[in-house]
C-alpha cells in the first residue's frame, strides 16, 4: 500500500493533460527566443501577475537570486523577514553570489512591521552599506503557509517607494494566497517591483518558475539567468506543462488542498497534548506543536512513517503536514485516524 505523503506539495505529479501536451509541443531554441510555448508561458504569466514581462527559470531559488542580482549591487543591504526562505533556505546565495548584507526583521504574520523597516533603513553615510532592496514572502513557508495581510503589503510597498527601495516578492505559492483571499494574483503582485512564482509545488508542473517585472528589469534578469547557467534551449515540453499549471482551472483546484488541510487541522486540534492554531490554517499547510509530548518531532515522524503516513519535522517539537493533489479526502481521513491513535496514546499519562 502506498504511503500517504504529507511531507510537501512538491510531490505533486504532472497531470495526464500536462504529459499529453508536453509531448505534442512544438520546440524551438529558447535562447534565440524561438520556443513558442516559452513565449506563450511568459506572456500569460506577465498578464496574470500584472507585469510588463516575465522570464522562465529552472527553479524558484534561481528566480529569487536573479531578482537580487538585478535589483542590487554588491555590498548593499537587503531587508527580509528573519525566517524568509531567501534568507534561510537558499544556500546563502544572496551573500555568496550577490554579495549582499542581510537585515532580518521578525514579523509574526510573515511580514515585518512598517515601523521596524523604517527604523533599520541606513542613512546616507559612507560608513554604511546602502539599503537597496526589501523582500517579502507570500505565502510564508516557515510560518505554515500563512498569507501576510494585504494591507500591510501595501504599506510596506508605499514606504519602500518613498525611500527608493525596490521590493521583490518571493511568491512561490502566490497562487495559494490568491485562492485563499479570493482575489486575482495581480492584486498581490502589484505591491512588488518583481515577483517570482512557482509552476511546480501544488500546481504540478515538473520543473520551473517564473520571474516577472518591468521590461527593463526582465531584460537585465535574462543576462543573470545566462550567467547562472539558466540559458536553456528546447523548453517547449516544460513550458507546455507550465501553461496548464497556471490555467484558471488548475489554480482553482488548490481550494481542494486548502480544504484537506483544514480537515486535518480540525481533526487534530481537538486532541489533548498537541496544539494546532486554527487561525493560521489558511492554505495547504498544518503545523502541529508537540512540545507537551515526551517524544520529539523526528521520532514522531519515524513512527508515522512506519504506519504509512509521511510528515516532516519542523524543528524539535513541531511537525508539518502539507496537502496536495496526491492526497484525497479518503487519504486525509485515514492519516487522521492513524495520527489520532498515536496522539491519544499519550492521554492520561504524565508528560
Amino acid at each position: 500500500m502506498m504511503p500517504i505523503d504529507l511531507r510537501r506539495d512538491t510531490i505533486t505529479l504532472p497531470s495526464e493533460e500536462m504529459k499529453e501536451k508536453a509531448f505534442q509541443a512544438s520546440l524551438g531554441d529558447s535562447v534565440y527566443g524561438e520556443d513558442p510555448n516559452q513565449a506563450a508561458l511568459e506572456e500569460t504569466a506577465a498578464r496574470l501577475l500584472g507585469k510588463e514581462a516575465a522570464l522562465f527559470v529552472p527553479s524558484g531559488t534561481m528566480g529569487n537570486l536573479i531578482a537580487l542580482l538585478t535589483h542590487t549591487r554588491r555590498g548593499e543591504e537587503v531587508i527580509l523577514e528573519e525566517n524568509a526562505h531567501i534568507r534561510l533556505s537558499e544556500t546563502g546565495g544572496l551573500a555568496a553570489v550577490a554579495g549582499l548584507m542581510v537585515r532580518g526583521l521578525f514579523g509574526a504574520d510573515g511580514i515585518p512591521e512598517p515601523e521596524a523597516v523604517l527604523a533599520v533603513l541606513r542613512p546616507d553615510d559612507i560608513h554604511y552599506p546602502r539599503t537597496s532592496l526589501l523582500c517579502i514572502e507570500n505565502t510564508h513557508y516557515r510560518y505554515g503557509g500563512i498569507v501576510p495581510p494585504l494591507e500591510k503589503m501595501r504599506e510596506i510597498y508605499e514606504l519602500s517607494r518613498r525611500h527608493q527601495l525596490a521590493v521583490h516578492l518571493d511568491g512561490a505559492r502566490l497562487w495559494n494566497a490568491a485562492v485563499y483571499l479570493g482575489i486575482h494574483p495581480s492584486f498581490l503582485a502589484r505591491y512588488a517591483d518583481s515577483v517570482m512564482v512557482s509552476l511546480s509545488k501544488g500546481l504540478g508542473a515538473p520543473i520551473g518558475s517564473l520571474l516577472a517585472g518591468s521590461e527593463a528589469f526582465i531584460r537585465e534578469a535574462r543576462r543573470y539567468r545566462k550567467m547562472l547557467g539558466g540559458g536553456m534551449r528546447q523548453t517547449g515540453w516544460l513550458c507546455a506543462c507550465g501553461l496548464i499549471a497556471i490555467s484558471g482551472e488548475n489554480i482553482a483546484r488548490l481550494q481542494d488542498d486548502h480544504r484537506h488541510a483544514r480537515l486535518l487541522a480540525e481533526g487534530l486540534a481537538v486532541l489533548d497534548n498537541i496544539t494546532v492554531d486554527l487561525t493560521r490554517i489558511q492554505t495547504n499547510f498544518v503545523l502541529v506543536d508537540c512540545s507537551a509530548l515526551p517524544v520529539k518531532a523526528p521520532e514522531i515522524t519515524r513512527k508515522f512513517a512506519g504506519k504509512g503516513v509521511l510528515v516532516t519535522p519542523a524543528g524539535e517539537h513541531r511537525i508539518r503536514l502539507v496537502t496536495s493533489s496526491r492526497v484525497g479526502t479518503g487519504d486525509v481521513r485515514q492519516a487522521l485516524s492513524i495520527m489520532e491513535a498515536f496522539f491519544r496514546g499519550f492521554s492520561g499519562k504524565t508528560l
